[in-house]
């Protein structure tokens, strides 16, 4: 590993994430410096379990949401372990799917008939109620070295900085957008009924409880075109 080429290479790549507008960009750009940053690297996504379900984001091949719905279904494997809570481990790795199976019998088999030679996990991010794994596959076995397992906790470091800055930044201007939209439809409330301002949230609130639906989602219903005559 040239380490002074890698911390070059890993600078643009934090230029890169931050250039990303959106938390999908900033995903699909993590995964896709996994696969050019860490050697031997032919894959990458990233694993979020959210209440006990998995979901695969910014996967670079076919193969990568397959072997995180497989980890889902089985409840074990090598990323699912990163991304539990209840784990003190934040770096899980198979060295040698073609090996018998030290670890996740059943997981290894199974995603060795998926082309794996190798694979490691990382922890990615960690909130309430959701957890999340980088997840870095070579279809070669023993690929990975300690080497990649120090280039990976880098990236994954970075990577974890560059997604709570995304995700900040999609919760604010989500904020932001449903504010607008509140608002407008308070204005058409009150201009329909002559209602006060007040009044005319309080129209929306009480619909909002009235259906079970968001109160944004209630804003956007009276938006649209008759939605005030609903």
């Amino acid at each position: 590993m040239d380490w002074r080429l890698f911390a070059q290479r890993m600078a643009s790549m934090a230029r890169d994430l931050l250039a990303e507008h959106t938390l999908d960009a900033t995903l699909e750009q993590i995964s896709r410096s996994a696969v050019e940053l860490v050697d031997g690297c032919d894959a990458a996504g990233i694993l979020v379990l959210s209440q006990g379900r998995v979901r695969s984001l910014a996967p670079t091949d076919p193969f990568v949401t397959k072997s995180d719905m497989l980890q889902g279904e089985l409840r074990e494997g090598p990323c699912f372990d990163a991304a539990r809570p209840d784990r003190p481990e934040r770096l899980f790795r198979i060295p040698d799917l073609t090996a018998p199976p030290e670890r996740w019998p059943r997981f290894v088999p199974r995603a060795r008939d998926l082309g794996v030679g190798s694979m490691m996990g990382f922890l990615l991010y960690t909130r309430e109620e959701e957890l999340g794994a980088l997840n870095m596959y070579s279809r070669k076995p023993g690929i990975f070295t300690e080497d990649s397992e120090t280039a990976g906790w880098l990236l994954a470091s970075h990577a974890a900085v560059a997604f709570a800055t995304a995700r900040t930044d999609e919760q604010m201007q989500e904020a932001i957008t449903t504010r607008h939209l509140i608002g407008e439809a308070m204005g058409i409330l009150m201009g329909r009924h002559d209602v006060t301002e007040d009044q005319a949230f309080e129209l929306l609130r009480t619909r909002s409880q009235r259906t079970n639906t968001k109160l944004r989602d209630v804003a956007r219903e009276i938006c649209e075109p008759g939605g005030a005559e609903r």
